[in-house]
């Protein structure tokens, strides 16, 4: 447990162990810009006469086209060899995790329901109608449901990720920060790819695009992907489902683009139908006081009496029209999107139960085997903007913004020793309606300096009922269970960019975020629902994005500090298999991020990523349940029998320290160019749950990635072969904690080759 938080000056003066630590933190940051590009100064210059400058990144963080460089705001993006790289053997949008400094990704449910985390603001519920405080924006489209969350990433132009509140320009729900994802339009020229890959497992990647032009005003593009791979894992007992891990993910897009001198409109339609395995709960893997993986662990082998299966289908549609008028632009974008899906596991993760200890994989007190399922949820959005076209000095954006979501969601539970039969069932409704109005000013107030501020009023009411209709193990029903929280908000943001010279500039930014009330109604085995009140964030941060050595290398740091009011959390309910929500009365972060890019000469370019994020959460009185599996907790007690004090408590799946690095050398070969690509990614240790005991401190995780390819001169072909998780890291990254020491593993190593072809 930490106590890290800032305090004012003493009376005296004297500048309290806290703050001494924040501050050197801060200027450590600011400083590292500096020695850090100095590093690489000598490779830069001894061979600047073969070193290539780096091209401008434009990001449009802010609603318009701007070089990353000029943002007030602490944004990273990611395009281009990154993208194929990462995505090489067929991973779901959790490869995001760590290639970004204060980001992380991870899932419950394996290749669906993606939950993100930016500078430690996340959320851990699983249930099919949590809310997160990290938004993400597909193709201007706000996804709020985690199913809609995990589209796969294919024929993507661009990724950004936007760090802090960003509440006065997009969507709902933004505290954290925001992820956007950019898909590639269609243009007036015929091209497109086709990229093929087989690796272990029998698994294939394929992944094309084709972009026809149709006449001068209308041009198409189609892309699409197909991912599948066997199954790797066994069930060595004649009980349960026999093979795991296999899959089968395909999803589309078609697009259709009509522009004219004034106007253009955007039409979108995609579509995803995934196949696979749920997530992998193994029984008792953790040995007992350690974050260790039990002498003798098998990933191969997974004993059960459980059935696994998981399945997902989502589509949508979206119009995005552009009226450019006499000094402003008129965009609308209507968006509906719809989905289903269905996830059931034997979550205690083995066999047996306590009248039979000895048949399970250690002991097992009950078995415990769910389902949860969403056969309906429908999100329609629209938003009108209004924004300058000038070059005029004064720019604006004004907007008015809807969003409707219905859902219901279905639990399910079966009696593992009956012959897997359901004994058990219970719904919610969710039915969730918000409204905004938002608006932007930017001034140049020389030409050096330019200043920014947005506000945005936000309106949200939620209608929830839930009930549970069929009782496991005999027990009695529930009455309609109800709740209707509203709530409304004011977030605002001002920002400073001023350009120290055509190398530098410096920036910072004052925001604030907003989280909706969020409602749990996971009532089959509890006879309550709890709703978190809605949650406030207040950022601060600093920067400076330079370019060096003629543009031949690219730094950017930041520091923050934020204070999150009304923090919501999910807690665990001991030894049931229920959540509820509950709120922090206050949450910290400070930490800093650090960015280099850099051309080191003609056959060498390298990134490196850093961030640390010092979270805590600051209530002294708030206690949950811990685990109900006598794993070992290190937090004091609280004031209830059963519980523990979190207060000074770090966020949950919150590492401190992120990194990534990544290494490229080419060189010319025949009629082409030979490269090798490496890439790796860091992820210090993390509470995985809101208390701490030693079974769920989950150990630091470094994995490497490497790619070695040969592109032909004329870029139409290319070949390579890929491995990621080189060195086979196998450990815990997640668990369930009310039945036995369950826990849940990295992804493990996979290689392949790859063939792509671009016409």
């Amino acid at each position: 447990m930490r106590n890290t938080s800032p305090s004012l000056p003493h009376p005296d003066g004297s500048t309290p162990r806290s703050t001494k630590h924040t501050l050197t933190l801060l200027t450590i940051a600011l400083a590292t810009a500096f020695p850090v590009s100095a590093a690489f100064a000598q490779s830069a210059k001894s061979d600047s006469d073969q070193a290539t400058q780096l091209e401008t990144v434009i990001v449009t963080g802010q609603r318009r086209s701007e070089n990353l460089k000029d943002v007030p705001l602490s944004i990273s993006a990611i395009k281009g060899e990154a993208l194929d790289t990462y995505n090489a053997s067929g991973q779901d949008i959790r490869f995001l995790a760590s290639r970004v400094p204060s980001l992380n990704v991870e899932s419950d449910f394996g290749r669906s329901f993606p939950r993100f985390y930016i500078r430690g603001l996340g959320n851990t519920d699983f249930d099919l109608n949590a809310s997160q405080p990290v938004g993400l924006i597909y193709d201007d489209v706000v996804q709020e449901s985690p199913m809609l969350k995990g589209f796969p990433i294919f024929d993507v132009d661009q990724i950004e990720v936007l760090r802090g509140p960003q509440g006065t320009l997009f969507g709902r729900n933004s505290p954290a920060g925001v992820i956007k994802f950019d898909s590639a339009k269609p243009s007036n020229r015929f091209e497109g790819y086709a990229n093929i890959g087989y690796g272990n497992d029998k698994a294939v990647n394929l992944e094309g695009a084709i972009n026809v032009p149709l006449n001068k005003e209308w041009a198409m593009r189609f892309s699409g992907q197909a991912q599948s791979r066997n199954d790797r894992v066994t069930n060595p007992l004649s009980t349960g489902t026999k093979n795991f891990e296999g899959y089968h993910d395909n999803a589309a897009r078609l697009q259709f683009q009509y522009k004219t001198s004034n106007f253009s409109a955007l039409f979108n339609a995609h579509g995803r139908d995934m196949d696979g395995s749920a997530t992998l709960f193994r029984a008792n893997i953790i040995k007992k006081g350690t974050n260790d993986l039990v002498p003798g662990f098998d990933y191969a082998s997974y004993p059960t009496d459980g059935i696994n299966t998981q399945t997902l289908t989502s589509s949508g549609v979206s119009m995005r029209l552009r009226w450019d008028l006499d000094g402003m632009s008129l965009h609308s974008i209507t968006a509906y999107d719809k989905a289903k899906f269905y996830s059931r596991a034997d979550v205690d993760g083995g066999y047996g139960a306590s009248f039979a200890p000895t048949m399970g994989p250690g002991f097992i007190p009950f078995p415990a085997e769910t389902a949860d399922g969403l056969p309906d949820l429908k999100q329609m959005t629209q938003e009108f903007r209004l924004e300058s076209n000038t070059k005029d000095a004064l720019q604006w954006i004004a907007g008015l913004y809807y969003f409707s979501e219905k859902i219901q969601v279905d639990s399910f539970d079966f009696n593992s020793l009956g012959g897997n039969v359901q004994d058990g069932y219970a719904f919610q409704h969710q039915n969730a309606k918000s409204w905004a109005t938002f608006g932007s000013l930017n001034y140049a107030l020389t030409d050096s300096l330019k200043l920014r501020g947005g506000v945005r009023y936000t309106s949200d009411k939620k209608d929830f009922d839930a009930q549970r209709t069929m009782t496991p193990f005999g027990g009695k029903n529930t009455p309609l269970l109800t709740a209707n929280p509203e709530s409304t908000n004011v977030s605002w943001d001002l920002g400073a960019n001023y350009t120290v010279n055509k190398a530098t500039s410096v920036y910072g930014r004052i925001a604030t975020g907003y989280r909706a009330p969020s409602i749990q109604g996971r009532v089959l085995f509890g006879d309550n629902i709890s709703v978190a009140n809605s949650e406030k964030n207040m950022s601060f941060e600093a920067g400076i994005k330079q370019d060096l050595f003629d543009n031949t290398a690219r730094i950017s740091a930041t520091v923050f500090h934020y204070d999150v009011k009304d923090l919501q959390l999910t807690a665990g309910s001991g030894a049931v298999n229920q959540n509820k929500l509950v709120n922090a009365e206050k949450a910290s972060g400070q930490g800093f991020e650090l960015e280099l890019q850099a051309n080191l000469n003609r056959y060498f370019k390298t990134t490196v990523g850093l961030s640390y994020n010092d979270t805590e959460i600051k209530d002294g009185k708030l206690f949950v349940a811990p685990c109900g599996n006598g794993c070992t907790v290190t937090n004091p007690a609280g004031p209830v029998a059963g519980t523990v004090l979190i207060g000074g408590n770090p966020l949950p799946r919150a590492p401190q320290w992120v990194g990534n690095f990544t290494l490229r050398y080419n060189a010319p070969l025949g009629d082409g160019e030979i490269y090798a690509y490496t890439d790796w990614s860091y992820k210090d240790s993390y509470n995985m749950f809101l208390y701490e005991a030693k079974e769920y401190t989950a150990k630091s995780l470094l994995e490497g990635g490497l790619r070695v390819g040969y592109k032909w001169a004329d870029g139409k072909y290319e070949v390579a072969a890929y491995g990621r998780n080189i060195t086979n890291q196998q450990q815990v990254i997640a668990a369930i904690d009310f039945n036995n020491l369950t826990g849940i593993l990295n992804e493990p190593r996979s290689y392949g080759v790859q063939f792509k072809v671009n016409f």
